[in-house]
Formats: structure tokens, sequence, C-alpha cells
């Protein structure tokens, strides 16, 4: 994907990137593949698969929520900052904790922030299920099989918030036994599934409430 791609793709979801925005992208970038030779943050590296697999991709979450009227939000697992950091960029009124357990990653995602210049954004170095933190969104995308997650996650929704997971393929993991069990706790208010432009891989977005 090309950054003219990247645009255009954008606009067909309903964001259109600003001069800054495109800026703080090209950052993120830059200072990601160079810390990648000395953390294991991502195995996808040339510029045209991050902007798609990694950039955009954390931005079809718009397809199933409107992020423009949420005040907070936690990124569960997130790794190098998908999706996290790429919603505070696109989103900077929302208040976002990025949670990660690993050291060397937690690190990493509080110089990446300075780099960025981008504030009302945290980094909690521990487990999501130590934590008692409420929000209005929590997101987990590429963590943990769909049965195990709200595990980790719907203890961290506000009355009536919303857990979205990002998956790709999900026919092996909510199976029709796995929707029944987590039914009985949870309310699964919608199942979207798209493909990304340009190479077209699946992509299901899962949102789900305490009942």
């Amino acid at each position: 994907m090309t950054i003219d791609e990247f645009i255009i793709e954008l606009k067909k979801i309903g964001i259109t990137p600003t001069k800054k925005n495109l800026n703080q992208l090209d950052k993120y970038y830059n200072y990601l593949i160079n810390q990648n030779k000395y953390i294991n943050l991502t195995r996808i590296v040339e510029k045209k698969d991050v902007y798609l697999k990694h950039f955009y991709d954390s931005l079809t979450i718009v397809k199933i929520i409107d992020l423009n009227n949420i005040n907070t939000l936690c990124d569960v697992g997130t790794g190098a900052g998908f999706p996290g950091i790429v919603i505070k960029i696109f989103y900077p009124q929302i208040n976002v904790d990025l949670v990660e357990s690993i050291t060397k990653k937690a690190n990493f995602l509080n110089n990446l922030i300075k780099e960025l210049e981008l504030t009302n954004i945290n980094v909690i170095n521990d487990r999501a299920e130590n934590l008692n933190n409420k929000y209005d969104v929590v997101v987990s995308r590429a963590v943990a099989n769909i049965e195990k997650l709200p595990n980790y996650t719907m203890h961290l929704l506000n009355n009536n918030a919303k857990f979205i997971a990002m998956k790709a393929r999900i026919d092996n993991e909510l199976t029709n036994e796995v929707k029944t069990k987590l039914e009985k706790k949870y309310k699964i208010v919608k199942i979207e599934q798209f493909n990304l432009p340009i190479e077209n891989q699946l992509r299901t977005l899962i949102i789900m409430q305490n009942k």
C-alpha cells in the first residue's frame, strides 16, 4: 500500500488524514523499523506492508464504532502500539491506555510516545487481568483466542461500554460451541467481516458487552 493508496482507502472509511497525521505515521514507521533491530516488535517491515497491515488495519475499527464520541480507550496487549497509538494519532481527544506486559516493548512505547509528541496516553507495564480501571472502549488486536480474551478485557468496561476484538479469520475460534459459551456471560453485539484492500486478506471485528 503506497501512501496515496493509504489516503484513498482511509477516505473510504470516513477518515481524512491531515499532514500532521501522515508526518506522525512516517516517524512511527522509521522508529519502529529502527528499534525492530533490537527488539522483536514486528515481522512486517516493508513500508507498504506496515501501512496496510498495521496502520490501515488498526483504523478499520471505525467500521464498527464511532470513535469521535469516545473519551477513554484501553488497548490490551498492544505490542508495538497497534491499534492504540494509531488510533491516538487520528483521534487525539481520546485518553488512551496501552497495556503491555513485556517490559522491553513497554519501554519502546514510552519512547515512541515522546518521539510522536503525544499527550494523554499512558503505557501500563502489567497484565490486563491485574487492572481495575474502567474504559468506554477496550480493544485487543491479534492477542489471544476469542474464548480466552474476555478474561483479560471485560472487567475493564464501564457500564454499557464495548470490547472490540480485532481478528483475522475466526472460523476455528468462534465455533457454535464457543459462541454459546460466551453468550452465557456476555452479549455479542455485532460481528463484522471484510477484506483488506490490495491483498484481500480477511479481517473480523467482534463487539462484545457485559450483560
